[in-house]
């Protein structure tokens, strides 16, 4: 017996399949969609190593004629999850995400996660293709008209005071530095804490008795150097301090959290919701720094956000590429609490692979758009193309089902 949930999921389901000229859902899966073919692409332009801004791009194809975008991963990360995607339906995308995630015997490790999310992007922008609705009503719909940002490396305007002061006059919500003053070849944080000191005082006053202004620590720090320093600046109000120490050891903010009384923001060298669960669920830090592909996708970002509401963290995701701050604005559009993110130098990205108004940025807010999917459009003719997976993998994956069908640990 049809019910009326049903009817109404496959009458919208159909509705946007006729127009589209695509396959519609039948009585056994949530779409007639299969995936066909993983392009991976990569920017010859973009040549930056640090593996957490990784710019490569993915194009996932069906054989309904609709292609979904990604970004991040490596070659061999994306062959491996890639393999695993390849006839499977994309509608069913927590499914798979879980068989990826799981169908080895060993949790994905960060690396893996990256690729996961470039993947996981990819099918979120089909399915709202598919659907002709942006991917954030797929996630509830909008509780915000834009996401305010942050800067880092606002163009210099002469001194630090008058580029501060410059950042707030652009509309941004906030001006950020970082921990590094002195020479990169000898760190030695009480040689400049006087300096650094002054350099902090000169940003507040910039930015005014009511702006915002937050530091960077950047894991450069040991415990009593990090305390130091946040103790210092506290009189100056930061809006959050961030990576006040190394990252391999979460735990060690139950100790910080006992020492210094400035928001701590951690976050942006992890990866999916076990890396900062604990983090979040006993209050020591305030905002969570995860971002997109590093979390595994959309699927994953939101739940941590919804970990985060619930113990009332908020959300500042650390800056990523041009694909994945579109996906941003999806993920923190339809997210509830205070969120922010962050851009580099005053204006988005441009790059000649996607369409000029992928992004709408404007007065240092970045604003949702109607387009459906993810609302960008790509062009290949600019990248280099480096890897094409058609086959499942050669490894036959074991795994187990529970009696109801859903995915188990085998």
């Amino acid at each position: 017996m049809t019910t009326r949930r049903d009817f109404v999921k496959k009458s919208l389901l159909t509705a946007s399949g006729l127009a589209m000229g695509l396959p519609f859902l039948n009585a056994h899966t949530q779409s007639d969609l299969k995936i066909t073919k993983i392009r991976h692409y990569r920017d010859p332009d973009y040549t930056k190593p640090a593996f957490a801004q990784m710019r490569d791009i993915v194009v996932v194809e069906t054989n309904g004629g609709i292609t979904g975008i990604g970004e991040g991963g490596s070659k061999e990360m994306i062959q491996n999850v890639a393999e695993m995607l390849i006839g499977e339906d994309p509608f069913r995308i927590e499914h798979l995400w879980q068989k990826v995630n799981r169908g080895y015997f060993y949790p994905s490790g960060r690396e893996r996660l990256h690729a996961m999310g470039a993947l996981d992007m990819a099918l979120w922008d089909i399915k709202g293709k598919a659907l002709n609705v942006p991917v954030y009503e797929l996630l509830g719909g909008l509780t915000r008209d834009y996401i305010p940002c942050y800067s880092t490396g606002f163009p210099g305007q002469g001194s630090v005071k008058e580029t501060a002061k410059a950042c707030m006059e652009a509309g941004f919500y906030a001006f950020r530095t970082d921990g590094g003053v002195g020479s990169r070849d000898v760190f030695d944080v009480h040689k400049w804490l006087n300096s650094y000191r002054r350099h902090c005082e000169q940003i507040r006053e910039g930015v005014g008795e009511d702006g915002q202004w937050c530091i960077d620590l950047h894991t450069r720090f040991d415990t009593a150097e990090a305390v130091t320093v946040c103790n210092m600046i506290e009189p100056l109000r930061p809006l959050f301090v961030e990576d006040l120490v190394r990252s391999e050891n979460p735990g060690i903010y139950e100790t910080l959290r006992t020492k210094v009384n400035v928001p701590i923001a951690v976050g942006e060298q992890f990866g999916d919701r076990w890396d900062i669960n604990e983090l979040v669920e006993d209050h020591l830090i305030d905002f969570s720094r995860v971002t997109l592909p590093n979390t595994g996708g959309i699927t994953e970002f939101m739940k941590i956000a919804a970990i985060c509401e619930t113990h009332y963290v908020g959300l500042i995701p650390h800056f990523t590429g041009p694909i994945s701050t579109a996906a941003l604005v999806h993920t923190l559009g339809a997210s509830s609490g205070f969120v922010l993110t962050e851009i580099l130098g005053n204006a988005a990205t441009k790059t000649d692979y996607l369409n000029d108004d992928y992004l709408n940025f404007k007065n240092g807010k970045l604003y949702p758009t109607e387009r459906p999917g993810l609302g960008m459009e790509f062009n290949p003719a600019n990248v280099e193309l480096i890897n094409e997976i058609t086959k499942g993998s050669d490894y036959n994956h074991p795994g187990f089902r529970r009696a109801d069908g859903s995915f188990t640990n085998w």
